[in-house]
């Protein structure tokens, strides 16, 4: 993220402005990035920007993957030997609008089956929940052992113009919880961003928050969530806010993106944690 240009932040986050302006009752006609037309999917797949020609095929492949919601419980039982993701968020995280099946985590495990990792997956997300109430419920989450970490928090913060400063010691101490209990497990921080109406200084103080948390914690910084859904009518539901069953494959796509740059059971020396 620290690569990216003024320009593209920007306009990711003019993107998350206009999800949150579709789900308000004054609705501006044309503010929304136009919505493909029904069998134009590969169309918009196509105009995703910084996606090379495999990812591309993979979303379209997620994107006519057969619906879950009729469809048997997967069988195959877990092994000893498969690692365990333990994915902490809000209700991006916990799919809210979608059957499971069909929240990023769950399509994330299926990517990583497909791909010949296979990992035991624990969605931990909680709809409405704002960094404090993550640090609250942590010990509770943590009982759980996993080999890797994914932590998304922070949205409600920045939707409801939360204190940054507020935001930032929330979540350094579910970081501090998580090296405290499970010192082994690989972390990944989730990039969110807050609409721009909020003002410049809000935005950008809140952007800047992320990569420093994980500089200073040693831990991955992963992109921005909702990058190349946000603001897309047609890959949300009626809310504007929550990807729907397509939007939630692009989301796992980031995700599954972060998690295979290294093993998940890597047992390289993680980036030391600096001074605060």
């Amino acid at each position: 993220m620290s690569g990216e240009s003024a320009g593209h932040r920007l306009g990711r986050t003019l993107a998350l402005s206009v999800a949150l302006a579709l789900s308000s009752s004054d609705i501006v006609a044309g503010c929304a990035r136009p919505a493909p037309a029904d069998g134009t999917i590969d169309t918009f797949i196509d105009s995703v920007p910084d996606t090379t020609p495999a990812q591309r095929d993979a979303d379209r492949s997620l994107a006519r993957e057969p619906d879950s919601r009729n469809a048997p419980a997967p069988t195959r039982a877990a092994t000893a030997t498969e690692p365990t993701i333990l994915f902490i968020g809000t209700s991006l995280t916990a799919g809210y609008g979608v059957d499971p099946g069909d929240a990023f985590p769950a399509v994330v495990g299926r990517m990583l089956d497909s791909a010949g990792h296979p990992a035991k997956i624990i969605n931990a997300g909680v709809s409405g929940e704002t960094s404090a109430g993550a640090r609250t419920r942590i010990d509770w989450v943590l009982r759980q052992p996993a080999d890797v970490i994914l932590l998304e928090t922070g949205a409600n913060d920045g939707l409801r113009g939360l204190s940054v400063s507020a935001a930032r010691d929330n979540i350094q101490a579910i970081l501090d919880r998580i090296h405290a209990t499970q010192p082994s497990a690989r972390v990944l921080l989730v990039q969110m961003e807050a609409p721009p109406n909020l003002g410049e200084a809000y935005t950008r103080g809140f952007h800047a928050m992320y990569p420093d948390l994980a500089r200073r914690n040693g831990v991955e910084l992963v992109p921005f969530l909702l990058d190349g859904v946000a603001g897309v009518a047609s890959l949300n539901q009626d809310d504007g806010i929550h990807p729907n069953r397509v939007g939630a494959r692009i989301v796992a796509r980031t995700i599954y993106n972060a998690l295979v740059k290294r093993p998940l059971t890597s047992t390289a020396t993680p980036s030391p944690r600096t001074s605060r």
